[in-house]
């Protein structure tokens, strides 16, 4: 079974300095059809004007991926972590039992476009813990690349539940394929461009969840950034 989330059909937000999407139901954006996907609770896309960003705000029993499309996002915590991501780069942040963090746009001339995603852990109040990573050798490689899974497998960022965040860049007629484990779902969302899933036609800021379904397909890609999903 596959269903559509059109990009126009997301939760919006406009304070000025951050224009937000969101994918499912955050802050005053609420609706019940759309309260997360499996253990998926948060996909926002977020674009952060120059100089402006989070100030310290705490976060409990969450795992939070931030993977930047533009720009540069800087991270500070009272773990005493830090540091500036860029395109093909993934943070990971373990709230476990609290922490307390900022985030800024780096730049004070340029946006910053990320998408943050929050993951229910299958632990509560454990250690914090962060993360940060470069993907971007394995990115020119082609081919899916594993971001985030539960046993830090192939170069991954090991995170605190059953889940697994494939991404691929891909452009013209070749396929991508990723099986599906009997029991498994998938989400898929459409950081940039358009390709076609499993036969529908998605473009930048469209998703699919997908259940009952033996593997996604990929194909006829322009110039498409995809972030798969892999969820128990």
């Amino acid at each position: 079974m596959l269903t559509l989330r059109k990009s126009e059909d997301r939760g919006q937000a406009d304070h000025g300095w951050l224009a937000a999407k969101h994918s499912f139901s955050f802050a005053d954006y609420f609706d019940r059809r759309h309260m997360g996907f499996r253990s998926l609770r948060v996909i926002n896309e977020d674009r952060v004007q120059p100089g402006a960003g989070f100030p310290t705000h705490g976060h409990r029993d969450m795992e939070i991926l931030t993977w930047i499309l533009e720009g540069a996002l800087e991270h500070k915590d009272d773990m005493g972590s830090g540091g500036v991501i860029r395109p093909g780069e993934m943070q990971y942040m373990s709230a476990g039992s609290g922490v307390m963090h900022s985030e800024f746009n780096a730049s004070k001339k340029e946006l910053v476009h990320l998408l943050q995603i929050w993951i229910q852990p299958d632990l509560g109040g454990a250690p914090p813990r962060y993360g940060q990573k470069s993907f971007a050798d394995a990115l020119e490689r082609g081919g899916w690349v594993a971001l985030a899974s539960p046993d830090g497998r192939d170069g991954s960022i090991a995170i605190r539940q059953d889940a697994r965040l494939l991404v691929a860049r891909l452009d013209g007629a070749a396929k991508l394929t990723h099986a599906l484990a009997p029991g498994r779902h998938a989400w898929i969302q459409v950081a940039r461009g358009d390709v076609t899933v499993n036969g529908q036609r998605l473009r930048q800021g469209d998703a699919l969840a997908a259940s009952d379904e033996k593997q996604i397909e990929l194909s006829a890609a322009k110039q498409a950034e995809v972030l798969l999903f892999d969820l128990a």
